[in-house]
């Protein structure tokens, strides 16, 4: 099932008790709501597993999750009665059958992310929660380029929380780009998996180049260093979208979270 959401006002997408443990108080998640929706359709409780958990105030394009349920319910049943039981900041996009093979985080291939800033004098009225401002005007090129030190598989520990889970640092970080659209500068990232902040703490680098509080180069030695401390601070999460995760062809999903086969 695909998965769109609003993060804003969710302590992220990850469930904070254990399955049948009452909620915590003001702690409400993503997964949680989506849980307790399809658990009606379903008629039972249904536990789902995401393809990348977020962090709180961090939206989701199309969050890909699987579960066990019961064969009565077909594909749209499953999409419009589980719609009808979550809230308005969240939504089922779609719901396929798949293989009994099929893992939402381990059968994925590559996972992207967005992340939005609005680069003008003035704060945004509209859209604020999906959007980061910055004032001071960015060198977009400067930071275009300064990204491309981390293309390629390298040890992350410059850009991971020290609440970081993973047993290890090293990802294969596909493509980054920086652009701009009039008042929008916008970052869209591509990895086969991300640590935890990963994103945001690479943003925050690149902010520093863009302000030219740091040359080019900078980025480029504090992924060498391996170095937290040396890193930029964390970006906030208002203007984060996971996009989603793309999955090999042969599993049958939506053509928007599938790999692509290269041009002939």
């Amino acid at each position: 099932m695909g998965i769109e959401y609003d993060g804003s006002a969710f302590s992220g997408w990850q469930r904070l008790t254990r399955p049948g443990e009452e909620d915590r108080r003001g702690e409400a998640t993503v997964q949680q709501a989506v849980e307790q929706a399809l658990s009606f359709v379903a008629g039972r409780r249904t536990d789902v597993v995401c393809a990348g958990r977020t962090d709180a105030g961090v939206h989701g394009a199309c969050q890909v999750i699987h579960f066990d349920g019961p064969a009565a319910r077909d594909p749209r049943g499953w999409t419009l009665g589980t719609t009808s039981r979550l809230p308005a900041s969240v939504c089922a996009l779609w719901c396929v059958p798949v293989g009994d093979d099929f893992h939402a985080r381990f059968s994925a291939r590559a996972r992207r992310y967005r992340y939005r800033i609005l680069n003008r004098n003035v704060r945004p009225a509209l859209g604020r929660g999906m959007l980061t401002w910055e004032r001071r005007r960015l060198d977009v090129a400067a930071m275009h380029r300064a990204a491309q030190a981390l293309v390629g598989e390298h040890d992350f520990s410059a850009f991971r929380t020290v609440h970081c889970q993973a047993p290890h640092a090293r990802r294969d970080l596909q493509a980054i780009s920086v652009t701009r659209q009039d008042d929008v500068v916008e970052v869209q990232v591509q990895a086969n998996a991300f640590l935890h902040h990963m994103v945001r703490n690479i943003v925050g680098s690149l902010l520093l180049v863009g302000r030219g509080e740091q040359p080019e180069d900078w980025v480029g030695q504090v992924l060498a260093g391996r170095d937290r401390t040396r890193a930029g601070p964390t970006a906030p999460p208002d203007g984060l979208v996971f996009l989603g995760p793309l999955y090999p062809a042969e599993c049958g999903l939506p053509a928007n979270v599938t790999l692509q086969s290269p041009a002939p």
